[in-house]
């Protein structure tokens, strides 16, 4: 099995289900999105979450699909930068429980929070502070972080910063890795459309996108889409939410069908272990459609719970819904 390592904005996420989406309006966070916040509004939110049940669990998006690769076996490892606080102790703690390789820097700035709030609906929206996650440079990654694997899986949120973003691909293609990027969010996507262009043509070998990201880079819908961005690179998957997802490799394409769930409680992670499963079934040597359907897997049973954390009994069903697939 070939080894994955991932670089994303180290999060510990703290989550909370709202009542109202009137909330979010008075905390100007369009829902469905992810706005980077500043202390202040972050003092607003944890003023608000005090007097809420919340829950705690490492986060960032890189960070969910290394964890969910954990969970399967496949040894990956994680690049990213934490404080010396109880949040950052935290994110290690956990990475480390799971037997990720931790390639973590520290510095003396809190730790990155992504403030979660959870709509009626299911719907995610995130209030980011990304504190000492933001302060990784380009010039801190070195060529031996990325020895031993044959993947580099790269979140759409370090858009922020073109040199370390540009400087980590370069750095694994040089190494002899393969690029996979999933780009996150659409309104990341609306601001730094031409970046992201630049990444996929030169770089990128395996691109995630949601139906609405893919319009955001494209200007069109998911199968038009799915032609354009798989012109760029050598995989690209466009998940289109209730109706499965869409993935097109050279001449072969295909529709994935979703898993049917009625008890959505919350789509954070969603996408994020759509992208372990199917990096999973990659890295094994598996068709794509078993990439597929492990994905849709992993993403159906994720979106039933707050969070992304899922107990080792659900762990165990996930497993043996991979070897049903691998069966048939």
């Amino acid at each position: 099995m070939d080894k994955i390592i991932g670089i994303g904005n180290a999060l510990v996420d703290i989550l909370a289900v709202i009542e109202d989406d009137a909330l979010l309006e008075s905390m100007n966070l369009p829902k469905g999105s992810m706005q980077l916040i500043g202390k202040d509004t972050l003092l607003k939110i944890q003023d608000l979450f005090s007097r809420m049940k919340t829950h705690c669990a490492t986060g960032g998006s890189a960070g969910n699909t290394i964890s969910a690769l954990a969970h399967l076996g496949a040894a990956p490892g994680f690049i990213g930068k934490i404080g010396t606080d109880e949040y950052g102790m935290f994110f290690r703690k956990h990475l480390q429980l799971m037997k990720v390789e931790t390639r973590l820097l520290e510095c003396a700035l809190p730790s990155g929070i992504a403030s979660t709030f959870i709509s009626p609906d299911g719907e995610r929206t995130f209030g980011t502070y990304l504190g000492a996650a933001s302060t990784l440079q380009a010039e801190e990654l070195m060529p031996e972080m990325f020895a031993g694997y044959s993947y580099l899986y790269v979140e759409g949120y370090l858009l922020q910063n073109h040199e370390l973003i540009e400087r980590a691909m370069r750095l694994a293609k040089e190494a002899g890795l393969q690029v996979c990027l999933d780009m996150a969010s659409y309104n990341i996507v609306e601001a730094g459309r031409d970046f992201f262009d630049h990444l996929i043509t030169q770089y990128v070998d395996v691109v995630f996108a949601n139906e609405s990201e893919a319009r955001a880079y494209t200007g069109k819908e998911p199968h038009e889409a799915l032609e354009e961005i798989a012109s760029q690179c050598s995989i690209a998957i466009v998940k289109i939410g209730k109706e499965g997802s869409l993935i097109r490799k050279g001449t072969q394409c295909l529709q994935a069908a979703p898993v049917t769930v009625t008890n959505v409680v919350d789509t954070t992670g969603a996408g994020d272990f759509y992208a372990a499963g199917f990096l999973y079934g990659l890295t094994n040597g598996y068709s794509l459609e078993k990439c597929a359907r492990i994905a849709t897997i992993l993403s159906s049973h994720v979106i039933q719970v707050v969070g992304t954390e899922l107990s080792e009994t659900k762990w165990d069903e996930i497993k043996l819904n991979i070897d049903t697939v691998l069966q048939a």
